[in-house]
């Protein structure tokens, strides 16, 4: 059995802590008022003079009404951006450590369903990284709620009077969609799948478990049968949820193969996940029928759905690019020219990276190559989340500091805690398994 050392869940607490009072900073120094925007552009303008001359310089002539409504206008755009700056880093650490955990538990069910002989050993693991599904379920919901109930503003489509074409606020587009694209038939498919996902995580789980106790192999038939259904629903909710708490944030645009590039980008950090939480009980004694062909697999999987992303990232990229429709290439012309560095980063870390360190049969089973690699990857990850939210929710206010480097220690710490106590509530090897003793033996 597994036992939680004092010293890892004291440090989960600390990343706890202290993710929360940088969420509260997040939250305390973004502006209140339209003034305080005022202030922060003269601030701006202080280190940008010249701005002005450039303007005439392009021969743009304004009145001063025209001027001031301009103005106007870009001051409340820009306090809409800074107060959605706090709640957008919130969102991006969320949704990504949320669907870490779904990638887990897909990778989980895809090995039930193909009878993996090399995975077992390593299933509780699993189980124990999925044990955070139903915690971060409920704080993604409620974020969703606060949403839809306008505390925060990072869905454009929420807008009061969008779909109302007597509205000042009326988006022809989004109200083309608003048959789909409405708060309670968004916020019912939420619910749909973060109870589905969470159903799945705790029967398995307990089939699992009991087949530790069974005189033959009901249990573990029960789960072959249960995670083949879960698959085929998996795999169309999944596609849904990338349109509905992802692609919908910008409204107006929309690509066929986004379903698939957020599934590569979570499947490979959950995989990842898989990995590190297995070095890490490896090094402290636990897991002992895990051996390097176990480790050199999962860096496979790490490799390969490197590979997958890449392919998706360029697939989607290419042929918006070669089509030049311009309202498909406005979503990559903005991360392009705002969002340059973390836009070509992800790339590099999530593909250029990997495939450099993780080539190489050997460096597979090396438990610090791969760590290192696995951490590049997960950030590689988390900063393609945030390429995917941010342009759409802050625009150019885009930086990583306080409010995004605190929501993630808030989670990660959460994640600790959940997960390293989940494996204590069950012994790290499943007894019965069918395949238990050819995975405990498995080598290459």
């Amino acid at each position: 059995m597994y036992t939680f050392s004092s010293k890892l869940k004291t440090f989960s607490f600390i990343l706890m802590l202290l993710g929360v009072l940088g969420i509260g900073v997040g939250f305390y120094v973004a502006p209140k008022t339209i003034q305080d925007v005022e202030t922060i552009l003269k601030a701006e303008e202080g280190h940008h003079e010249g701005g002005h001359e450039a303007v005439a310089a392009h021969g743009e002539v304004k009145s001063p009404a025209e001027a001031k409504a301009e103005h106007e206008e870009h001051v409340e755009h820009v306090f809409h951006q800074l107060q959605n700056k706090p709640w957008a880093a919130l969102y991006v650490a969320c949704i990504f450590f949320l669907l870490i955990t779904m990638g887990v538990l897909a990778f989980y069910g895809i090995q039930q369903v193909a009878q993996a002989g090399w995975s077992p050993v390593l299933f509780r693991v699993m189980q124990g990284i999925t044990a955070y599904l139903p915690v971060i379920s409920v704080i993604f919901f409620v974020f969703l709620l606060l949403s839809g109930f306008h505390v925060n503003h990072l869905f454009v489509w929420m807008k009061e009077g969008v779909t109302d074409p007597n509205s000042p606020n009326y988006d022809e587009i989004i109200a083309g969609k608003s048959g789909y694209l409405n708060f309670a038939f968004w916020i019912s498919r939420a619910a749909i799948f973060l109870l589905g996902w969470n159903l799945y995580r705790y029967l398995s789980r307990k089939n699992c478990l009991a087949q530790d106790e069974a005189s033959d192999n009901i249990f573990y038939k029960k789960n072959f049968k249960m995670s083949a259904a879960f698959l085929v629903f998996f795999i169309v909710s999944e596609s849904i949820m990338s349109w509905d708490w992802i692609m919908s944030i910008d409204p107006h645009w929309f690509s066929t193969l986004f379903g698939w590039y957020v599934f590569a980008s979570f499947v490979v950090s959950g995989v990842t996940v898989i990995q590190l939480v297995t070095i890490y009980l490896k090094s402290k004694g636990y897991l002992e029928n895990v051996n390097s062909s176990h480790i050199h697999d999962l860096s496979k999987f790490m490799f390969g759905f490197s590979v997958f992303w890449t392919y998706l990232w360029f697939s989607q990229f290419m042929l918006i690019w070669y089509a030049n429709i311009p309202e498909e290439v406005t979503y990559f012309k903005t991360r392009i020219e705002m969002y340059n560095l973390p836009f070509f980063g992800a790339f590099f870390m999530n593909f250029v990276f990997p495939i450099l360190l993780l080539v190489n049969s050997d460096f597979k089973r090396i438990y610090w190559i791969v760590v290192m690699g696995g951490i590049v990857i997960l950030v590689g990850h988390y900063i393609d989340f945030f390429n995917m939210i941010m342009p759409g929710t802050v625009g150019d206010r885009w930086f990583i500091g306080i409010p995004e480097i605190s929501a993630l220690l808030f989670f990660f710490g959460l994640f600790i805690f959940v997960v390293f106590s989940a494996l204590t509530k069950a012994p790290l090897l499943p007894k019965r398994n069918p395949f238990i003793e050819e995975s405990k033996h498995f080598h290459y």
